[in-house]
């Protein structure tokens, strides 16, 4: 089989349809995460978000790719949802940690059911 540049191969096109519901989750997840990073740091100038959003990515990108056990991705969700929820407790502002503990809760529960 001849390999065109710029296409995905035949190998990548079988991972792409062997995805699971758990692991789309944990993507759309990832994808929120860093988006929130990204905005809480040109909205407010804040590099710890953007930091944190990476550094809490990296190890659900990992098990999202199969390369660590799924079980990471769900000790990090379980942190995250502690983390945030605690905050939001404390604070009671909605953005972001109310909404991070809202997601990491709404992406554990459907990891768990999608199995």
């Amino acid at each position: 089989m001849v390999e065109l540049p710029g296409c995905i191969c035949a190998r990548s096109r079988y991972n792409l349809r062997a995805m699971t519901a758990p692991i789309v989750v944990l993507w759309i997840y990832i994808v929120l995460l860093v988006a929130g990073g990204l905005v809480g740091f040109l909205k407010a100038g804040s590099k710890a978000s953007l930091i944190a959003s990476s550094i809490f990515a990296l190890p659900l990108v990992l098990a999202a790719l199969g390369i660590v056990p799924a079980v990471v991705a769900e000790v990090v969700l379980g942190i995250l949802l502690v983390y945030m929820g605690m905050k939001y407790a404390k604070t009671k502002k909605v953005m972001p940690s109310g909404v991070m503990a809202g997601l990491s809760a709404v992406a554990l529960v459907a990891r768990f059911l999608l199995k």
